[in-house]
């Protein structure tokens, strides 16, 4: 990453505009081209530095649900069980941890009663079970990591 992939990362955590050409508009912000920005972007997501670029949408403002969810799986299948899980469209985000319960992800739906569904096709996909864990409250924290030189 360069300077200018780092000003876009921290600028673009803040948020994203709401206009005609969000891109052209970030991209002033940035002072930088529209072009450039997409290609950026586009680069930064091939490479793998950026795992997704989107809005974050509140599923159940929206009549949907989510819910955090965790598996173990044996060391030498994770690559291949976070492949599988994370071809599902429903998994927003999938992180390993060094815990016995090593596969945490949240898995997004239209309806509540979707996620056990979708719960089912995961384990029956990876041949694990899957735990799930609803949101007992929700707590706001604007999480922005700054991309540092």
């Amino acid at each position: 990453m360069d300077e200018v992939d780092r000003r876009i990362v921290d600028t673009l955590q803040g948020g994203f505009p709401v206009c005609e050409r969000p891109f052209a508009a970030a991209a002033a912000e940035l002072a930088i081209s529209e072009d450039d920005l997409i290609a950026r972007i586009d680069r930064l997501l091939a490479d793998g530095t950026l795992t997704r670029f989107g809005p974050l949408f509140d599923a159940e403002k929206m009549g949907g649900a989510f819910t955090l969810a965790a598996m173990q799986v044996p060391e030498p299948d994770f690559d291949r069980i976070a492949a599988q899980v994370n071809a599902f469209p429903e998994v927003a985000h999938n992180y390993a941890r060094d815990h016995p319960l090593n596969m945490w992800f949240v898995i997004g739906t239209e309806t509540p009663e979707a996620i056990d569904e979708v719960i089912g096709r995961i384990e029956r996909a990876s041949g694990l079970p899957v735990l799930a864990f609803p949101k007992e409250r929700e707590f706001f924290v604007e999480l922005k990591l700054p991309v540092r030189t």
